[in-house]
């Protein structure tokens, strides 16, 4: 609401002193100009680290896809066997234990999830999924702890605060599958469509919301 009042034989002088201390108070078109290139710049600097760190991100996840498969396909060329369900394992190695040779990541015949967390030492019935990660760490092909501790046994993380992991099926696929989880929706749409047909439910690369 605006209210208007007027008053009659009301007369509004500016003195000289006046108008100059308008003059020192306000900005010129220039000074303003100035200050909003230096704004656009500031915002146009940090919109650009911003989109810097996601492409970083973005060429992390597909290193991660390719380097696990790498460390996959180097494992079999050397052992003649699936990381993690590696049935001679136990004799490759002193105080490790192996998987049940039968090329899908079930310990005990038993559906396993790529992000499980053990909360103990790896033994005998420790599922094959987590083993994967002891083999490939035991082996040299990718970094880690191999000694018969938690640590050995746990999935790595991923640059967005997820978990890297193995599983046998899921998302309509029913062979083994790499996982990497909490990936940004800007992310995994780029990585989906940089390594395969940018839709989430077909392909090599899918997605679901978690």
């Amino acid at each position: 609401m605006i209210s208007t009042s007027k008053q009659e034989g009301f007369e509004m002088r500016a003195t000289a002193y006046d108008n100059k201390n308008l003059a020192q108070a306000g900005f010129t078109l220039v000074e303003i100009a100035i200050v909003l290139v230096i704004i656009g710049l500031l915002l146009g600097g940090i919109l650009k680290g911003q989109e810097m760190i996601t492409q970083a991100r973005i060429k992390n996840v597909i290193n991660d896809f390719n380097g696990i498969t790498a460390a996959i396909n180097s494992y079999q060329d050397r052992y003649r066997a699936l990381p993690g369900d590696d049935i001679n394992a136990a004799s490759r190695w002193a105080a490790s234990f192996a998987g049940n040779g039968n090329g899908q990541f079930d310990q005990a015949g038993a559906t396993e999830v790529y992000n499980n967390i053990p909360a103990a030492a790896p033994t005998a019935t420790t599922p094959e999924v987590n083993k994967f990660w002891w083999h490939l760490r035991l082996s040299g092909f990718v970094p880690g702890q191999t000694g018969a501790v938690v640590a050995a046994v746990i999935p790595p993380a991923n640059n967005t605060g997820g978990i890297l992991g193995v599983q046998t099926s899921g998302m309509g696929f029913t062979s083994n599958i790499i996982c990497s989880s909490n990936l940004p929706d800007k992310i995994a749409i780029a990585v989906d469509t940089q390594m395969d047909d940018a839709t989430s439910t077909t392909g090599q690369i899918r997605g679901l919301l978690q």
